[in-house]
């Protein structure tokens, strides 16, 4: 099953890619998406295209900040049904939840994870699409969107304590500076902010429960009928929980507010199990990482949750057929 996401998600492409002196129509067509889809905010294209199209278009334009050109363009949530819930929760942390829930009809790639840690709060972000696709601007676009939605909610009091990216850094970081305004961190074990735990629940001066609900009232029906399959709901939600070492399926089901039974059962009724799902995110998880120079052999296997590097060792032989430092060897560029 194709990930989709509506076309409102890449809000400001035409715009930003003809500004760079591109023919955005032509471009849409080279990664096989219909420009009139994707003008239209109300449909719905490839996720993985998405991410090719963005890839493509910054390659050629030269434009590392192409993303954050895109995300600066959104100057509030808009005025679609989802938009208007999420803009008047009452405070940030509602308002990601609430992404998450409605995630079905926003971008069925996009898996957000709001993980509590005393004081400190941290947003993880992972992007979901077929392997091998890369995803740089669009994690970095879907990350700008986020600082200026929660930017727009909460006005000054939005201080992030840092920003992480699992890519490496561009060579010029003034833009990135500028746009979000807080320190970063690239070539990370995440991709999201942390943030202190007060911030998140600062009041929305724009909260309005009875606008909320009405909104609800219009956008559950349609949540349920959209819902995505059970295997894709759980990959989601592995590529977030196996770098924290919590990928089992009792916190697997509990992240899904499913109990492990019914979880299960509706992966077998998709023809795949919880197993199956986790060595497939085990495998794509190691390409990514594995394809990053920077990160040690011994980072890699913590993150894909082997406490013992031999362990990790033996389970990537067995899946890639070559030993790790060897598989590195052979895709050096």
């Amino acid at each position: 099953m194709e990930t989709m996401v509506t076309s409102v998600a890449m809000s400001g492409y035409f715009e930003v890619a003809r500004r760079l002196g591109l023919n955005p129509v032509e471009l849409a067509k080279q990664a096989g998406i219909d420009a009139g889809a994707l003008a239209n905010p109300d449909d719905r294209v490839s996720a993985t295209a998405c991410c090719r199209l963005l890839e493509m278009t910054a390659e050629k334009a030269s434009c590392p900040t192409l993303a954050l050109q895109m995300a600066e363009t959104r100057q509030t949530f808009g005025s679609g049904v989802i938009n208007v819930l999420l803009a008047h929760k009452r405070t940030l942390r509602e308002v990601l939840l609430a992404a998450a829930e409605y995630r079905h009809l926003l971008n069925e790639a996009l898996a957000v994870y709001v993980e509590d840690a005393d004081k400190t709060v941290t947003i993880r972000e992972e992007l979901v699409v077929a392997p091998g696709t890369p995803t740089k601007q669009a994690i970095e676009l879907a990350l700008g969107v986020l600082a200026r939605h929660s930017s727009a909610l909460l006005g000054k009091f939005w201080k992030p304590r840092e920003l992480h990216f699992t890519h490496a850094a561009p060579a010029d970081l003034t833009f990135h500076r500028r746009f979000f305004g807080c320190p970063l961190q690239f070539g990370s074990d995440f991709n999201g902010f942390v943030c202190a735990s007060a911030d998140l629940d600062y009041p929305n001066p724009l909260a309005d429960p009875e606008l909320v609900r009405y909104a609800e009232s219009l956008a559950s029906p349609k949540n349920a009928s959209a819902a995505e399959s059970a295997a894709l709901e759980v990959r989601k939600a592995i590529y977030l929980l196996l770098p924290l070492e919590q990928a089992n399926a009792e916190l697997v089901a509990r992240y899904l507010h499913l109990s492990v039974r019914t979880m299960q059962r509706q992966l077998s009724s998709a023809g795949t199990s919880f197993s199956d799902q986790v060595e497939e995110v085990r495998g794509e998880l190691a390409v990514r990482y594995m394809s990053n120079p920077t990160y040690p052999i011994g980072r890699v296997s913590a993150l894909l949750g082997y406490a013992q590097q031999g362990s990790f060792t033996n389970w990537f032989v067995s899946r890639f057929h070559m030993t790790p430092r060897d598989w590195r060897a052979s895709h050096a560029k």
